[in-house]
C-alpha cells in the first residue's frame, strides 16, 4: 500500500506540476519525517510558473495596501515617512515591472497572441503595463524630491489612486482568465521548461530566495506603517 500511495503521489506531481499536500502529509506521517523535510521537497520540485506569477501578485497586492495607507494618511492629514513611498515604488519598479511583467510580456502573452486567444485582453494588459510604468516613474521622482508640500501630496494621492484602480482588476483578470488557460496552450514538457526558466531568472536577478527577500522588504514597510498585523483588517461586529 505504501508503494502504491507513493506512486500515486508521484503521478499526481507529474500531471499537475506541483506537490499534492495531502499526499505529502500522508507520506510524512508514514515515514515520521519532519517539517524540514516537507520544505525541502517543495523546494526540490519547485513551483509552476503560473502559480509563481500569482504569488508575485500577492506581493503586488500588499504594496497596493501600502499605497492605500498612504492615501488614507494624506486624506486625514497625517504624516507618513516619504521613504515608505520611495521604497514601495522602487520594489514595484524592480520586482513587478522590470521582472514580473517582463516575463509576462516575453513568455506568457505571446502564447495567447500566437494562437489568437484572449487577444483583446492581452492587448489591454500590455497597455496597462506601459501606463503603470509611467505612474511609477512619476511617483519615484516625487518621492525623492524632498518633503512633500500640500500640492505634492495631492499629486501623489491621485497617482496612487490611478495605480490601484488599474492594477486590482488587472491582476484579477490575469489570475482568473489568463493563467488558468496557459496549460491548454503548450505541452507539459514546455510548461515545465518555462517553470524552470522562471526559477532560474528569479535567482539570477535577485539571488537565492529572491521572492522571500522581496517579501521581507515589503514586510518592513508594512510594520513601519502599522499595517502588518492581519487582524488590523478584521471588521468589528456587534
Amino acid at each position: 500500500m505504501k508503494i502504491k500511495q507513493n506512486s500515486l503521489c508521484i503521478m499526481g506531481l507529474i500531471a499537475l506540476g506541483y506537490l499534492n499536500p495531502s499526499c505529502l502529509m500522508a507520506n510524512n506521517k508514514k515515514n515520521n519525517k519532519s517539517s524540514e523535510d516537507t520544505v525541502f521537497k517543495i523546494e526540490e520540485f519547485g513551483i509552476p510558473f503560473t502559480e509563481d506569477l500569482m504569488r508575485e501578485h500577492g506581493i503586488l497586492n500588499r504594496l497596493l495596501l501600502i499605497y492605500d495607507e498612504i492615501i488614507k494618511r494624506i486624506d486625514t492629514k497625517q504624516e507618513f515617512p516619504i521613504s515608505t513611498l520611495s521604497r514601495s515604488a522602487d520594489i514595484i519598479k524592480s520586482f513587478i515591472e522590470d521582472y514580473h511583467e517582463k516575463l509576462e510580456e516575453d513568455y506568457v502573452f505571446p502564447l495567447f497572441e500566437a494562437q489568437k486567444k484572449e487577444v483583446k485582453l492581452v492587448k489591454t494588459l500590455r497597455d496597462q503595463h506601459k501606463k503603470g510604468r509611467v505612474i511609477t516613474t512619476q511617483l519615484q521622482e516625487l518621492a525623492t524630491a524632498g518633503t512633500p508640500n500640500a500640492a505634492t501630496k495631492k499629486t501623489i494621492k491621485n497617482l496612487l489612486k490611478k495605480f490601484i484602480t488599474m492594477y486590482r482588476p488587472h491582476e484579477a483578470r490575469e489570475n482568473t482568465v489568463l493563467f488558468p488557460l496557459v496549460r491548454s496552450l503548450i505541452s507539459e514538457e514546455k510548461f515545465k521548461e518555462l517553470s524552470a526558466f522562471f526559477d532560474k531568472t528569479e535567482e539570477e536577478r535577485f539571488g537565492e530566495h529572491g521572492f522571500e527577500k522581496t517579501l521581507n522588504q515589503v514586510v518592513v514597510i508594512e510594520k513601519e506603517l502599522g499595517i502588518y498585523a492581519l487582524e488590523k483588517f478584521t471588521p468589528k461586529t456587534d
